[in-house]
Order: C-alpha cells, then sequence, then structure tokens
C-alpha cells in the first residue's frame, strides 16, 4: 500500500515508535475537540487521586501540562517527571515550567525504556501515545515496572474504529475510515487497554469514556481532507466520491447537520500490593 502521507509536515512518527507508520494522528487536528480531552484529564486526576509526598510520572509528556499539575499536587515532598522522546515538545516543557516555577521535571525517552527506577512511583498517566505503538504491551510492562505495589496508572487512548463521519454516502465514508484504521500503527488501542494492563499484571478498577466531538463550525477539517486524499490515492474511493463527501459536509457544516467524532477511552488500574 502507497504511503502519501509521509511528505505531509506535522507527521513525527518518530516521536512514538520508530518503528511505526507514519501517522495521520497530529494534536492540532484535536484542537476542536481538547473540552472533551480536558472533561477526561479532569476524570484522570480525580480517579488517580494524587497525594502530597508521591512520586508522578506522566509518559509521553508532550508541553508537559499535567506534570505540572502532578508537580502542585505533590508538592514539595514528592516528585512529577515527565518523559518524552521529542526534543522540541522536552525543551519547550522545561521552559515552561521554569517560567513557571513548577517542581515539574522532564527527561528524554519513550513508552518502551523509560529511563526510570523499577517500584518508584506512586502514580503513571500515559495520553494517546498507545495508538502510535506497534508493541504495546512492551509500554505496559515499562508501567507495570516502574510503579510500586499499589501505585495507580491511568492510560487513556482513541479507538480509531468508533469514528463517525455524518453526513455522506455510506459506503464513501466507510472506506476514508478504513483508510484511516488502515494507516494508523495501533488505530484499536482504546478498546485493548483494559486486556493489555491485566496481561502486565495491573488491576483495572474503572473504565471511562468520552466522545470528542469535532466543533461543526470547522466543517471536514483538514484531518477528513488528507484522509479522503488517501483514500483516491490508494483506490478506494474516486475523486468524484471524495469532492461530493466534502461538499456535503461543508453543507452539513453550514446547516448544523454533521457529526465528525471519535471515542476515547481512559482505564484506571492499579498494581497489586
Amino acid at each position: 500500500m502507497p504511503e502519501p502521507m509521509a511528505t505531509l509536515p506535522g507527521l513525527r512518527p518518530d516521536r512514538f515508535d520508530r518503528d511505526g507508520r507514519d501517522q495521520l494522528i497530529d494534536v492540532r487536528d484535536l484542537q476542536a475537540t481538547l473540552p472533551g480531552i480536558r472533561r477526561l484529564r479532569h476524570w484522570a486526576h480525580e480517579a488517580l487521586a494524587v497525594r502530597s509526598g508521591e512520586n508522578a510520572v506522566d509518559i509521553g509528556s508532550g508541553s508537559g501540562s499535567e506534570v505540572m499539575a502532578f508537580a502542585e499536587a505533590v508538592g514539595p515532598r514528592g516528585t512529577a517527571f515527565g518523559v518524552e522522546p521529542d526534543p522540541n515538545l522536552l525543551n519547550a516543557a522545561q521552559r515552561r515550567a521554569a517560567e513557571a516555577g513548577s517542581g515539574a521535571r522532564f527527561v528524554p525517552g519513550d513508552a518502551y525504556n523509560l529511563p526510570l527506577g523499577t517500584g518508584d512511583f506512586d502514580i503513571a498517566l500515559c495520553e494517546r501515545v498507545f495508538q502510535h505503538l506497534t508493541s504495546p504491551g512492551r509500554a505496559t510492562a515499562e508501567i507495570a515496572r516502574v510503579l510500586r505495589p499499589g501505585g495507580r496508572v491511568v492510560v487513556m487512548d482513541s479507538d480509531w474504529g468508533t469514528a463517525i463521519v455524518h453526513p455522506g454516502d455510506r459506503h464513501v465514508v466507510h472506506e476514508v475510515i478504513e483508510t484511516l484504521i488502515a494507516n494508523t500503527t495501533n488505530p484499536f488501542s482504546g478498546r485493548r487497554l483494559p486486556g493489555l494492563l491485566t496481561a502486565a499484571g495491573l488491576i483495572v478498577d474503572e473504565i471511562g469514556s468520552h466522545a470528542l466531538v469535532q466543533d461543526h463550525s470547522m466543517g471536514a477539517g483538514a484531518l477528513v481532507g488528507r484522509i479522503c486524499a488517501m483514500a483516491v490515492a490508494r483506490g478506494s474511493i474516486t475523486e468524484r466520491q471524495r469532492d461530493t463527501l466534502l461538499e456535503e459536509l461543508a453543507a452539513g457544516a453550514r446547516s448544523g447537520d454533521i457529526h465528525l467524532s471519535v471515542t476515547m477511552f481512559a482505564v484506571l488500574a492499579h498494581k497489586p500490593n
């Protein structure tokens, strides 16, 4: 299958997994869904119930916002680490924390080889990383390794098998979504999280979910346009079908009859004593 996305800017498959295919998902494509992501993050922090003096880590910490929240919660007697493989994001998070006077600390590393001691952490968070991993079981094993007995973790990720695109011809929409699924390294990561955590020896305590619904004012958005182009390139739909779908989505955005969403799942688990 061709990989026409490789030349598009902003795609960083190496951020999560150097063996992964080129990723279609970029945080900028999810700007309209940020309220839903914030609600799931709020659920995650409440579920983790971070206490003063605990040690917490965010795996794939990005801009560092959640590490800074952890640092505030654990206070001066605890530690808050962010692990991030992208040097640009890592540097930006370090600058942001320094400017805010936060005790958050950031180290380079990836989900497969956490630069952390065994059994050193009470809390772990991992958001929107697993969809990019070719070997998610290795990542859950690392999470289990760094948690101490009784330690808690929340892993959050999208499940692209739950994607909805409306309006549009059902066959065309199906082919567009299948193109997205075929070119995402671990597209069904959301539904697989409980099994992965259980296989790593952790006990699942609760599962939360939230449909990330794109604001109708954005219309189809950049991501749908790119996936449609890929579907044409792989011969799944014709150029005319692509154009018709995008026109129908634009009309739906104007009339209010449009829905684009994907479900994100969040799983709370703990390491048995």
